[in-house]
């Protein structure tokens, strides 16, 4: 069964987003780009709340053709085309979109059905409100995390609505990175 892996940025308290959705707090680089280029270059599946879909829809697909690109656009450009996608959305029913699935309603078991097809794991990426949904239907298996140095003090966080304890496996595989985040692999305990 093909395991769904929250990979999300947070800030030190737990916050994934500011108060309006404001993400200019990250810390990106081209260490941290060529470490998560080579987990994703080994997965096939990536998972998306509508909200991050249409961020990701709006960019990925041409970054890799635009001038100047950098060698993170080309990579990640020609990963996501290559990527199956999966979105979670109410809203959403543009189904036209190439190696694309939305998924609408039934979400038990229609994720239940994508993780009994042949695959990588799934990547959650970043969907705040689309993690939410699926922790409080026990269907997360992992986060890979990357926890900023920063306190924002107010914002999304990253575990809104949780109210059952979810024990948690720190993995061998974290990281600190030169420009002080950390990456924490959990795995959940079931």
């Amino acid at each position: 069964m093909r395991n769904i892996i929250s990979f999300m940025h947070m800030s030190l308290d737990g916050f994934v987003a500011g108060p309006n959705g404001e993400m200019n707090w990250i810390t990106v680089n081209e260490e941290i780009f060529d470490y998560v280029g080579k987990r994703i270059s080994k997965t096939d599946t990536a998972m998306y709340g509508r909200t991050t879909y249409n961020m990701m829809e709006s960019y990925w697909p041409d970054a890799g053709n635009k001038p100047n690109a950098s060698t993170h656009d080309i990579e990640h450009s020609a990963w996501y085309n290559k990527a199956h996608k999966i979105v979670l959305s109410t809203t959403l029913n543009d189904t036209t979109v190439a190696n694309t699935t939305i998924i609408s309603n039934n979400l038990p078991e229609s994720i239940h059905t994508i993780q009994q097809q042949p695959g990588s794991e799934i990547l959650l990426f970043g969907s705040p409100s689309a993690t939410h949904s699926l922790l409080k239907l026990n269907l997360i298996d992992g986060f890979w995390l990357f926890v900023n140095p920063v306190i924002l003090g107010q914002g999304i966080p990253l575990f809104a609505g949780v109210h059952n304890k979810i024990n948690l496996q720190l993995l061998p595989t974290s990281k600190r990175f030169e420009c002080g985040v950390t990456e924490l692999n959990y795995s959940v305990m079931r």
